[in-house]
C-alpha cells in the first residue's frame, strides 16, 4: 500500500508503507553506532596512523593513471592516488557513520526492500567521507554506482581507497590536473556494457559531458539529481531550450539544502578553512563577502561572532535589505577593495573578483571563495608573466606584484572549504538524505508523473528529512489535534506549509 500526498504543483508523491513506518520509529535513530572495528583495538595508535600514511616520493610522484593497481578482490576498475590507504578510510567513513544517523537509518530500513534494484547511478561529487556513507547506502539499497569527483582539490584520497576496495569504481584523486578531472569523468561513463539509468550530479560537468558526448546514453537516462546553484542554473538553460529530454530533481533548492546544507555548513566551515589555511586571527579583521544568499549569511554570522568587521555587497535588494537589517554594511565592492583583510566570494556568478580589483587590494589581503564553480575570482588574470605565484603550502598560493606586494590566494580560487577543510558532518546527512530519496523518487516514479523538466523536491519529502535528524536532539515535535488540523486546513501528517512559504 502507498499513501498519496499532493502539492501544489500537482505532481503526487507516494510515500511507500516502509518509508511511513521508518518515520515512525523515532528511536531508532538517537541511537548511536557503537560498533567494535575489526582492528585489534591493542594496535597502537601511533603505528596504524604511520602505516595509513606511509607512502614513498616516487609513489607520489607517479600519476594514477600510469599506476597499475588492484583491490584485495582482484579489481582494477577504479583510479585512486593509492589503495594501499584504504584502511585508513575505512576508519574515517566509520567516523562519518556516526555522525549521519538517518542515512544510516535508511540503510537499516530500506535494505530489505532494495528500492534502487536495477539502478545503474553514476555520480559525480566531492568524494569525502560522507559522499561515501552516501554511495556505500545507495548500494545497500540495490543500485550499482560509478563514480568521480566534481572538485580537483576535495577529494580524500583514503575514502577514494576505501570505496575501490569495497568494490566502488571510483576515478578521483586530490590535485587532478584539467585533463584529469574530464578523463575521470568519461572513465566513469563509458564502460563497455554498463548504461547508467541515474545521474546524481554536483555542478552539471558530469550531465553536460553526457549530454554533449554520448547523447544516445543521455537519452536513456531515467532521472538527473543535481544539488549546486550551478548545476540547476545549466539544467533551467537545457530545460528553456527544449533540450533537456529527462526529468530532473533540484535538490538544491529545497528546503533541507538551502536552510541547513548552505547556511549552517558555510557557517562552521569558512572559519575552519580560513584557519587552516592562514592561521589567522578574525577578531578586528576587515572582511568583504560577495553575496547574501544562504552561503553569505552563514559565513557572515560567523564571521561577525569571532569579531571581524564585515561588509557585504549584493544585487538583490530583498537580500541586501536583510544584509542591513542583520547589522552589516551594504557597498560595493571598489569602496571597500583597499582596506579590507579578506574578500570572500558567494554569489555563483564569474568574474565578481576581476583583475582591477586584485590591483588594487592592499598587501597580505586573502582572497578566496566559498561558491560551487571556481569563475567567481578572475584567477586566470592573475597568470602573467609580471606576477610571481610562490606556494606556501597546500592550497595556498602567494601571488606577487612587482613592487612587492602580495596576494594571499586560496584553493586557486576553487571551493574553499572542502578544498582546504573538512565539512561538518551532520549538516551533510541532511542533504545526503534528501539525495537518496530524490534518487528513489525518481527511479520509482510511475511513467508519467514527471515530465521532461527540472522540478523541486515535494514539501512532503523535506519534512520527512527533517524529522529524521530531530531525534539526535531529543526533540520531540507537536502533534496537530483533529480541531486544529480542520481549523488550518491541514493534513496532521503534512505537508505543514505551502510551496511558497519561504521559511
Amino acid at each position: 500500500m502507498e499513501r498519496t500526498e499532493s502539492t501544489s504543483d500537482s505532481v503526487a508523491f507516494n510515500m511507500p508503507d516502509w518509508l511511513i513506518q521508518f518515520a515512525d520509529q523515532k528511536r531508532e535513530f538517537n541511537k548511536r553506532p557503537t560498533k567494535i572495528g575489526r582492528r585489534s583495538l591493542s594496535r597502537s595508535i601511533s603505528q596504524s596512523s604511520t602505516d595509513s600514511y606511509s607512502s614513498d616520493s616516487s609513489d607520489d610522484e607517479t600519476s594514477p593513471r600510469d599506476k597499475q593497481q588492484k583491490n584485495s578482490k582482484g579489481s582494477s576498475d577504479f583510479c585512486v592516488k593509492n589503495i594501499k590507504q584504504a584502511e585508513f578510510g575505512r576508519r574515517e567513513i566509520e567516523i562519518a557513520e556516526q555522525e549521519m544517523p538517518a542515512l544510516m537509518a535508511l540503510r537499516k530500513r530500506a535494505q530489505g526492500e532494495k528500492p534502487l534494484s536495477g539502478a545503474k547511478i553514476v555520480g559525480c561529487t566531492h568524494i569525502t567521507a560522507q559522499t561515501a556513507v552516501l554511495i556505500e547506502t545507495l548500494g545497500a539499497l540495490g543500485a550499482q554506482c560509478r563514480w568521480a569527483a566534481c572538485n580537483i582539490y576535495s577529494t580524500l584520497n583514503e575514502v577514494a581507497a576505501a570505496l575501490a576496495e569495497s568494490g566502488f569504481p571510483v576515478f578521483s584523486w586530490k590535485g587532478e590536473s584539467e585533463d584529469d578531472f574530464w578523463w575521470c569523468i568519461d572513465r566513469c561513463v563509458n564502460v563497455e556494457g554498463w548504461q547508467p539509468n541515474m545521474i546524481l550530479d554536483d555542478g552539471g560537468d558530469l550531465t553536460h559531458w553526457i549530454y554533449k558526448k554520448y547523447p544516445n546514453m543521455f537519452k536513456k537516462i531515467k532521472g538527473i539529481v543535481e544539488e549546486s546553484v550551478t548545476g540547476v542554473h545549466r539544467l533551467y538553460q537545457l530545460s528553456k531550450a527544449g533540450k533537456l529530454c529527462v526529468p530532473a530533481m533540484n535538490v538544491n533548492d529545497s528546503v533541507t539544502k538551502q536552510k541547513f546544507d548552505n547556511l549552517y555548513c558555510c557557517r562552521e566551515s569558512i572559519l575552519d578553512g580560513l584557519k587552516r589555511t592562514t592561521d589567522m586571527m578574525f577578531g578586528g579583521k576587515q572582511v568583504v563577502v560577495c553575496g547574501y544568499g544562504e552561503v553569505g549569511k552563514g559565513c557572515c554570522a560567523a564571521l561577525k561572532a569571532m569579531g571581524s568587521i564585515v561588509y557585504v555587497t549584493e544585487i538583490d535588494p530583498i537580500c541586501a535589505l536583510q544584509a542591513c537589517m542583520d547589522g552589516f554594511r551594504l557597498v560595493k565592492l571598489n569602496e571597500v577593495i583597499r582596506q579590507v583583510d579578506i574578500v570572500i566570494t558567494c554569489t555563483g556568478n564569474k568574474n565578481v573578483v576581476t583583475r582591477e580589483h586584485l590591483d588594487r587590494m592592499k598587501n597580505g589581503c586573502i582572497v578566496c571563495n566559498m561558491g560551487h564553480s571556481n569563475t567567481e575570482i578572475d584567477v586566470a588574470s592573475l597568470r602573467t608573466p609580471e606576477l610571481t605565484w610562490e606556494r606556501v603550502r597546500s592550497q595556498v598560493d602567494h601571488v606577487i606584484w612587482p613592487d612587492g606586494k602580495r596576494i594571499v590566494l586560496l584553493a586557486e580560487g576553487r571551493l574553499l572549504n572542502l578544498s582546504c577543510s573538512t565539512v561538518p558532518t551532520f549538516v551533510l546527512s541532511i542533504t545526503a538524505t534528501t539525495q537518496a530519496l530524490a534518487l528513489i523518487e525518481l527511479y520509482n516514479a510511475p511513467e508519467g508523473r514527471y515530465k521532461q523538466d527540472v522540478y523541486l523536491l515535494p514539501k512532503k519529502m523535506d519534512e520527512y528529512v527533517a524529522s529524521l535528524h530531530l531525534p539526535t536532539f531529543d526533540a520531540h515535535l507537536t502533534e496537530l489535534s483533529d480541531e486544529q488540523a480542520k481549523y488550518l486546513g491541514l493534513n496532521k501528517n503534512g505537508p505543514f506549509k505551502p510551496n511558497y512559504y519561504r521559511y
